[in-house]
């Protein structure tokens, strides 16, 4: 084997244990784990193309974000913030069928697994939670990822800077601002302050039961007074449980009938994927995500994120019997 294939081999190596750790960065930078999979792709293949230049100035591993850094920083240099149907726009006034969609580049998306590896999965599962990725949309896109590599990946300043082409005082600085920007997000994000709250399995199992029943009553009953629910990519929401009935009611032609499957976001966070019936009621195919937010022992918030798209990069079935 002459010295080019095992270098390649190396590289690949290297690359390989570092994609697990590099695909949480991109994510939290860019809030959709379809675009955090392109920029690590992206980041391979200049990698790849780049190896006989790498001098060593700098460790592989600097060395790797800076190029996966640079591709956020240019992937959110054109893009719009991404954020929540909750935090464009007020609730529904009237409730109606929804039918207008933003494109999927307007919404935070949730993430699976990065690894299997324990030691990755520690890596503050906290700031992989759906509210803290949408507050960290708020920051300039390069105080966001000094931040994460700060805070998040524990990188010193030297680092970072040399990653992100800033000197270390400019790092400094960049965090200063950014700390200050989130912790008044922050206090402002009652999701944010609930995010401690331990998942009730108990009210998990009954909203599952409720919905496959389709029992509204049940259903409209699990929700905290101040309930919400959500569905990107319709910027529409619903709040209250008066409004929440007759948005079930005038969906139940859409969901009676569908099962869910449990899965897990962001960390380990508990979720379900919901199966409708097909055109032709032959099996239950993929609709959408319902990520649980709880206060009090009630449903705070339901996301549910409605991209069939997620459901392969889950490892969930294509469709189920019926």
């Amino acid at each position: 084997m002459n010295e080019t294939v095992l270098e390649h081999a190396l590289e690949l190596q290297l690359f390989d244990s570092l994609k697990p750790e590099l695909t949480s960065f991109c994510y939290r930078m860019l809030g959709s784990i379809d675009d955090a999979d392109d920029a690590v792709q992206e980041t391979f293949i200049r990698v790849w193309h780049s190896w006989d230049s790498f001098r060593q100035e700098s460790s592989y591993k600097t060395w790797v974000y800076r190029i996966a850094s640079n591709l956020c920083l240019d992937k959110l240099r054109q893009a719009k913030r991404r954020t929540r149907p909750v935090d464009f726009s007020d609730p529904a006034s009237s409730i109606i069928a929804p039918n207008e969609t933003f494109p999927d580049s307007s919404w935070i998306w949730p993430a699976p697994a990065f690894s299997e590896n324990p030691e990755d999965l520690l890596i503050r599962k906290d700031t992989l939670q759906l509210c803290f990725i949408t507050l960290l949309q708020i920051l300039p896109p390069r105080q966001r990822a000094a931040l994460l590599l700060k805070d998040v990946f524990e990188w010193s300043s030297k680092q970072i800077a040399d990653s992100l082409g800033m000197t270390p005082a400019a790092v400094n600085s960049a965090l200063q601002r950014a700390r200050e920007t989130m912790d008044r997000a922050k206090l402002r994000s009652e999701e944010y302050n609930l995010m401690d709250v331990q998942p009730d399995q108990e009210l998990l199992s009954r909203y599952v039961e409720a919905f496959e029943r389709y029992d509204i009553h049940a259903l409209v009953a699990l929700f905290h007074e101040e309930g919400h629910m959500s569905m990107p990519p319709f910027p529409m929401w619903v709040q209250g449980k008066d409004d929440l009935f007759k948005f079930f009611s005038l969906v139940r032609s859409h969901c009676v009938g569908s099962r869910f499957l449990p899965t897990a976001v962001n960390g380990g966070y508990p979720a379900f994927a919901q199966y409708m019936p097909s055109k032709d009621k032959t099996c239950l195919i993929p609709w959408g995500i319902h990520v649980i937010v709880m206060k009090d022992k009630k449903i705070f918030h339901i996301q549910n994120f409605i991209n069939t798209r997620l459901f392969s990069r889950f490892g969930l079935p294509e469709q189920l019997d019926r």
